[in-house]
């Protein structure tokens, strides 16, 4: 127990950051440069330079495209990416459970029923045409997670994590059966919240990843602060009681933080499955099961498989766009599987 959370000190391996980095700067570079107009890696890499440091940009319409189009979009999938992708990890290393992620809560499901309420009714906030749906998305993801904590509470006083996933699940379903419901009642709107439902990012605007980027950053950074807690939880509940750990209150902190990510991810890109349950799968293979180390290789990973997947989404069959959700599910699916049987031969 010691060895495993309260004696070992973690060694940074800057080197490893550094690689991850790379990569996913490489990815968000070549997926802003492709699309039905293909732009050059060299020129987007200039477009992008010339934009941070303010220099005039090269003639052409390669700017225009860059600029006023994929790049907000690109941002987006990166920034849902790694915020779905740690907030799964996260999920599972605090319920100890390979399928756990954070729509396991059934957050995402209520976070999914504010937005098309918002979507059906034409709630806006005066100024900020997105901004009624990302609230209600936030919103009703906080009043799922009181919902289910409550009821948790009322089965469980000590908040098992059996007793949550149970809940969840269930609040999954029935949220799912009321949002089928709702889409039923929404008129004109109907085919744009089925499409929405599968997931996408057509539309995203630099002010859509703004509030990703400040989200993330205050809820991403929670998650990376509680790395230490999440190794001991993996060790379970009892042994993180022994070595001092608040249970209740590391749980409390880990599931809000979680339910605020997917309510700013849903209300952006709609729901998105498989990104948070297999990212974290993937870079545990790379990196191994230490939090410390984990967590941040899954912001990497998760920012690279959805822009990836977004690429696949609007250029498989350009110029008709396929919904995102339908790619990560496809191949979040296969691999799913592969590492599955993986695990099992392992053992």
């Amino acid at each position: 127990m010691a060895r495993d959370y309260a004696i070992k000190k973690e060694t940074f391996r800057p080197a490893g950051y550094i690689l991850f980095a790379g990569l996913t700067i490489v990815i968000f570079v070549a997926c802003v440069g492709a699309g039905s107009v293909n732009v050059p890696p060299a020129l987007t890499a200039e477009v992008l330079w010339n934009a941070l440091s303010g220099q005039p940009q090269p003639d052409g319409m390669a700017a225009p495209i860059i600029l006023s189009s994929r790049l907000p979009r690109v941002i987006c999938a990166a920034l849902v990416g790694a915020s779905l992708s740690i907030g799964g990890g996260a999920m599972q290393g605090l319920l100890k459970n390979p399928l756990a992620d954070g729509t396991t809560l059934g957050v995402s499901s209520g976070a999914a029923f504010g937005a098309i309420l918002a979507m059906t009714f034409g709630i806006t906030v005066p100024g900020l045409p997105f901004a009624g749906t990302m609230v209600m998305a936030m919103l009703f993801a906080f009043i799922s997670l009181v919902i289910i904590l409550s009821l948790a509470y009322r089965l469980d006083y000590s908040l098992s994590t059996n007793t949550i996933i149970l809940l969840g699940v269930i609040y999954s379903m029935f949220m799912a059966s009321i949002n089928a419901l709702l889409t039923t009642f929404a008129g004109e709107h109907v085919r744009d919240i089925t499409f929405w439902l599968m997931g996408s990012l057509a539309g995203s605007s630099y002010a859509n990843a703004a509030a990703l980027a400040a989200l993330a950053a205050v809820c991403g950074g929670i998650l990376l602060g509680c790395a230490r807690e999440l190794n001991a939880f993996a060790i379970g509940e009892d042994n993180a009681r022994h070595v001092g750990v608040d249970v209740r209150r590391i749980k409390l902190l880990v599931l809000v933080a979680v339910a605020a990510l997917i309510g700013v991810c849903v209300s952006v890109s709609g729901t998105i499955g498989f990104v948070g349950l297999v990212t974290p799968h993937m870079a545990r293979m790379v990196v191994g099961p230490n939090h410390k180390r984990l967590l941040p290789a899954t912001l990497f990973g998760g920012a690279c498989f959805l822009m990836l997947a977004d690429l696949v989404a609007r250029t498989v069959l350009s110029p008709r766009e396929l919904p995102i959700g339908v790619i990560t599910s496809l191949i979040g699916a296969i691999l799913f599987l592969g590492i599955f049987f993986r695990m099992r031969k392992g053992r």
